[in-house]
């Protein structure tokens, strides 16, 4: 992307800041993980930044980080990357409905789950824990320890009908799409 995706210019934001207000709309409270020494933009004063523990451990590093930083607050939380500037809140609020009696509910869209879009129970911060321990980073070993529900995209569909809460942005290609489908011209 030639720059960090969190500051990317999305109409009058920048993308970890919508993606952040989205979250916000959806429930409290929002984190923030971010890699050591990862530069941020501007966020609310009531979202909490925490920060990885070690460098290039990827999302279950992420995931493990939040959810202590959580503690007893909240009994899960929703999970999501930086770069999702068409999330939908209703999207959330749908996933935490069928994440009711596991410990983790995924999406799984054209045979792929998407472990950055799915809704984790705070029980599963050991598991997460020892997986790192183990260096097995990779949020799929989670889902094999854990009762894992996978949510098929037609169980999605009623709350986000094109599934934009998954559109991540990857490359410029993607981000041109994503500023074009929230209405907004290219910086």
């Amino acid at each position: 992307m030639g720059r960090p995706k969190v500051m990317l210019p999305f109409g009058p934001e920048r993308m970890l800041q919508r993606v952040v207000r989205l979250m916000g709309e959806a429930l409290e409270p929002v984190v923030v993980v971010a890699g050591p020494g990862q530069e941020l933009p501007e966020l609310p004063a009531e979202v909490r930044v925490l920060r990885d523990r070690l460098p290039g451990r990827g999302p279950l590093e992420g995931l493990a980080v939040g959810l202590a930083g959580l503690g007893d607050r909240v009994q899960a939380a929703y999970l999501t990357g930086c770069d999702v500037p068409l999330l939908v809140p209703v999207f959330v609020h749908r996933m935490i409905e069928l994440a009711a009696g596991y410990d983790v509910a995924v999406p799984r869209v054209a045979g792929f789950d998407e472990p950055l879009a799915a809704v984790y129970r705070t029980e599963v911060l050991p598991h997460a824990e020892a997986l790192l321990a183990a260096d097995r980073l990779r949020p799929a070993y989670l889902f094999d320890r854990v009762r894992t529900r996978r949510i098929s995209a037609e169980e999605l569909r009623p709350a986000d009908s094109e599934l934009a809460s998954l559109a991540n942005v990857n490359d410029p290609a993607d981000y041109r799409a994503a500023l074009a489908r929230a209405g907004f011209p290219r910086p």
